[in-house]
């Protein structure tokens, strides 16, 4: 991705990502004059993980870390200027953001050299992770399709006891105002 970034305004990107996932972001920002790139990922769990903080980021970045829960990672730039400086049209800064995930994050390459392995064998390796992440998103879809289900049910089940509820509460109102009218109209002798 490359993005012109505005100055001192917080540009996000977010990127769902299972527990205990490895994410390696790079980062390349472009020249800029007079301007400092500062950069933040968090996620948005209940617990608000931070996963790396970088201030006056100049060259290039990488940043790996392994999520602790189920969330939204947020990568987020701010683009400020140095003391003295103005804002002008001319200040502009270019990132170039980079995110692998899982599979993707995992240098296959290094683990060949390091581990001795045949390319034919550090090929398998990957489709492996790749193979356990289809399986793992299967899982958690298969979960949540149960969970929604079961809220289904549920939900049905109450709409039809509700819904007995009140055809009961309709029917006996009914059978009363025709008890009562027709109590009322003997006394008043308009019918026998």
């Amino acid at each position: 991705m490359a993005a012109p970034s505005d100055f001192d305004s917080r540009k996000c990107i977010k990127q769902y990502v299972p527990t205990d996932t490895l994410v390696v972001v790079a980062i390349k920002v472009g020249a800029g004059y007079n301007q400092r790139i500062d950069i933040d990922v968090t996620d948005n769990s209940p617990s608000h993980n931070e996963y790396g903080k970088r201030r006056d980021v100049n060259t290039d970045t990488r940043l790996a870390f392994t999520t602790h829960a189920d969330a939204d990672i947020a990568i987020c730039f701010t683009n400020t200027l140095t003391e003295g400086s103005h804002a002008d049209p001319k200040y502009h800064r270019t990132i170039d953001l980079d995110v692998d995930v899982g599979a993707e994050a995992i240098d296959y390459n290094a683990l060949a050299k390091a581990e001795k392995l045949a390319p034919l064998e550090a090929e398998l390796r990957k489709l492996e992770q790749v193979v356990q992440e289809i399986v793992d998103e299967m899982d958690y879809l298969r979960k949540r399709e149960a969970r929604m289900r079961d809220t289904n049910e549920s939900t049905n089940e109450r709409v039809k006891w509700f819904s007995l509820g009140t055809m009961f509460v309709l029917l006996s109102l009914g059978g009363w105002q025709i008890f009562y009218l027709k109590k009322f109209f003997q006394r008043k002798r308009l019918i026998d």
